[in-house]
């Protein structure tokens, strides 16, 4: 039942011959209180339980798998499903600064930490935690840097597998939305935009049911300019995040074999064109990678794609993982690319690695226990 919206619930209820005020007590036991199985629905009586079971109806929350704990407090979780497949999702309990210059009441916190933490004054960062999740067991994309990619792609999440790994790190971390103000990426294992329609239903599930707001909720495409557009006409959508990680077509291509079928032109296109709401700027995100796309003129170019946008740029370095060719750029060189981009005048902001020792930041999430295993002590 997890994924199922409340028209779905009601007609299940009303099959039964149950009250309508059934449909909000399922509602709340499985978006609220997080059950795992129609057992523990006390609300409900017996017989509707059952009923409910002999029809083959169960929750469908995610197994934990495994998790890993970061020293930095970072959580990695193995979240399994029924058929054998699993997906990571990622708990940052004080998120990784990504939000940083959108425009948003999450973006204002995460500048207010990054100012603290360049001060070097200490303390809890409260109401910012972050899940990232997933939205396919594992990806299609095909970027060159992205340990993800090494998986392939073996199937699209359902709505309610995406929502469930949402419920079952809420539920471990005991946190319940809105009382908790959480933040949520889409930005683990697959591109969203290839599993549209299941993205877009867990979405309005997550801020309808669950309660997480719409105004703290990201969603990364590596440039699927289709359904860039059709994000822009969606009652509830997400912010918009794009991976940019080059700045001309001919190296965009190397890295990310997507760009031959929607370049850097057709992608500003798109983004140009999206309507933005108040105090909402799109996000670039753009992973450095040594000596290949961190030279000054990558920057000099990148800052000319992006001149008129309602834009920042979020600046990753590139987080090393085993069968990645590519190298870390130095902090040096990091620094220079973003003091270029705020030379002419567009926000860049460096989010901060976390969860790097547990293979949990942008980039490392593969699914297997082994990578997990090479960065144990």
């Amino acid at each position: 039942m997890l994924g199922m919206e409340r028209t779905e619930v009601e007609g299940l209820v009303e099959q039964a011959g149950e009250p309508s005020y059934r449909v909000q007590q399922l509602m709340e036991s499985l978006y609220r209180q997080r059950v795992q199985s129609v057992e523990e629905i006390s609300t409900i009586p017996r017989g509707f339980r059952e009923a409910l079971a002999r029809d083959g109806f169960g929750v469908g929350l995610p197994v934990v798998e495994k998790k890993f704990v970061s020293q930095d407090g970072t959580v990695r979780y193995l979240m399994g499903f029924p058929d054998g497949q699993s997906v990571e999702t990622v708990w940052m309990p004080e998120g990784d600064g990504g939000e940083a210059g959108d425009g948003s009441e999450a973006g204002e916190l995460a500048e207010r930490l990054n100012e603290r933490n360049q001060r070097g004054s200490q303390g809890q960062n409260q109401g910012r935690s972050t899940i990232c999740i997933s939205s396919q067991v594992g990806c299609a994309v095909d970027c060159q840097f992205c340990l993800t990619a090494l998986l392939g792609v073996k199937r699209n999440l359902t709505a309610g597998e995406i929502v469930g790994q949402v419920c079952a790190v809420l539920k471990d971390q005991k946190m319940s939305p809105p009382e908790d103000r959480i933040n949520l990426v889409f930005m683990g294992q697959g591109e969203p935009f290839l599993n549209y329609e299941n993205f877009v239903r867990a979405a309005r599930l997550l801020v309808e049911e669950v309660g997480i707001a719409e105004r703290r909720m990201t969603v990364s495409t590596a440039g699927i300019v289709p359904r860039i557009r059709d994000l822009g006409g969606e009652r509830i959508r997400p912010k918009l995040a794009i991976s940019l990680n080059a700045s001309n077509d001919e190296l965009r291509t190397r890295l990310m074999p997507l760009n031959k079928k929607w370049n850097l032109a057709m992608l500003m296109d798109a983004a140009k064109a999206y309507p933005l709401r108040t105090r909402e700027w799109i996000t670039f995100e753009y992973v450095l990678l040594g000596g290949v796309n961190d030279e000054p003129e990558n920057a000099r170019e990148v800052a000319e794609l992006l001149r008129g946008l309602r834009c920042k740029v979020n600046l990753i370095a590139l987080n090393p993982g085993p069968g990645i060719e590519f190298s870390t750029p130095a902090p040096e060189r990091v620094e220079a690319f973003q003091a270029i981009l705020r030379q002419a005048g567009i926000p860049a902001f460096v989010r901060r690695p976390r969860g790097r020792d547990i293979y949990a930041a942008c980039g490392q999430l593969k699914r297997t226990v082994e990578t997990v295993s090479a960065a144990e002590p």
